[in-house]
């Protein structure tokens, strides 16, 4: 608590009397009642104004249209293309050399539009899309994975090693973005691309995802921003 200077004088609605008078003061009782009152309500009041807040600040996100060129450091939007169109750069760039693939449908319930927390593969590039061809959106920052052989390279950065092995450097609170995903379309992720989502509005969502058949088991490393940065993101849509 912080130390408070009590003046010497002190006015209420009786007449004024010295704290510091040699004699032996005379308080009136309801002098003293207001005096007494006032100190207490006012050390009170400045107390609280100073004591710091243990809640994490809420930070505002405008998600945008995901499309190739919006989305480019962090993957790929794949759109529609015609039958037998043969394969280009367009089409989804994928490694799913560290594994075994596994493509599913994953379904989703309660995924309101705020996070936390966001997370990273290292060793795929995950792909998802929405069944139906819904709304959704992603929260992302760019990969952030730091090779063992440019870690001297990098002295000074905050390099973290991950539970699963590799080092990276965390993501910034800055650097966070919001995207919007509509239509018959899907997103696939880089190596590293920071992800929370899908989140959605609905009550319940179907995706169809593509990864290794272990990357949720030892390829999985996740970063709390409440935790180590006290914010929360909030998706403003509007």
């Amino acid at each position: 608590m912080n130390s408070f200077s009590i003046p010497t004088r002190a006015t209420c609605s009786s007449p004024i009397f010295s704290l510091t008078s040699p004699a032996k003061a005379h308080f009136p009782p309801s002098s003293a009642r207001c005096c007494t009152k006032s100190i207490n309500s006012r050390l009170k009041m400045e107390s609280t104004e100073t004591k710091p807040s243990s809640y994490p600040s809420v930070m505002k996100l405008k998600p945008i249209e995901a499309t190739p060129e919006t989305f480019q450091e962090f993957g790929q939007v794949i759109e529609t293309s015609a039958d037998g169109e043969e394969f280009g750069p367009t089409d989804a760039q994928l490694d799913l050399s560290r594994g075994i693939p596994r493509f599913y449908i994953m379904h989703l319930e309660d995924r309101a539009l705020k996070f936390s927390t966001i997370t990273h593969h290292a060793n795929v590039t995950q792909c998802l899309g929405s069944i139906g061809g819904n709304v959704w959106y992603l929260g992302v920052a760019k990969p952030s994975i730091v090779d063992p052989p440019d870690i001297k390279g990098t002295m000074g950065a905050n390099i973290v090693q991950s539970h699963c092995g590799h080092f990276y450097v965390p993501p910034s609170v800055e650097e966070v973005q919001a995207f919007r995903i509509s239509g018959p379309k899907f997103l696939k992720l880089n190596h590293g691309t920071w992800h929370a989502g899908p989140l959605f509005t609905e009550k319940t969502m179907d995706f169809y995802n593509l990864e290794l058949s272990n990357t949720n088991v030892v390829d999985h490393t996740t970063y709390n921003f409440s935790e180590k940065n006290k914010v929360v993101f909030l998706l403003d849509k509007q």
